[in-house]
């Protein structure tokens, strides 16, 4: 299956998963080792995800990373919005130009009957919604 994801997003994804699983806040070492991501990876992702308001940081013994909002509050896209990069021009798939909906290439249109509505499940899907009992049981 292709990537939908770059893949700090699909890391900042799995990491806040996994805090919404788990009661209290989370440590970097702790998720890096569960997870299998590199720790020092992880911990600028975190660091990234507390900028963006997702997660919330505190030092100490019973420190750790932890979400800012319930878990029904948190959309997908606010999680993985710090690491798609939408500033850079869509280029074409075919080549080196730019490509969008006034000057499209011939792929255009089949490109974004698929990417709509991926866009659209990561702007209504809540991080609920990926942890719900039903989910898990599949997982």
């Amino acid at each position: 299956m292709p990537a939908i994801l770059n893949q700090s997003a699909n890391y900042a994804l799995r990491a806040v998963l996994y805090i919404a699983r788990h009661d209290g806040a989370q440590t970097a070492d702790t998720m890096a080792e569960k997870l299998g991501v590199p720790r020092n990876y992880l911990g600028k992702i975190l660091h990234l995800l507390v900028r963006a308001n997702v997660l919330t940081s505190t030092r100490g013994p019973r420190g750790g990373f932890a979400l800012v909002s319930t878990p029904e509050q948190t959309l997908l896209d606010a999680v993985i919005a710090p690491f798609q990069n939408e500033s850079e021009p869509s280029v074409c798939l075919l080549g080196n130009r730019k490509c969008d909906r006034r000057r499209p290439c011939a792929a255009h249109d089949r490109w974004e009957q698929m990417t709509v509505p991926v866009a659209q499940f990561f702007a209504t899907t809540t991080v609920a919604d990926m942890i719900s009992p039903e989910i898990l049981a599949a997982s």
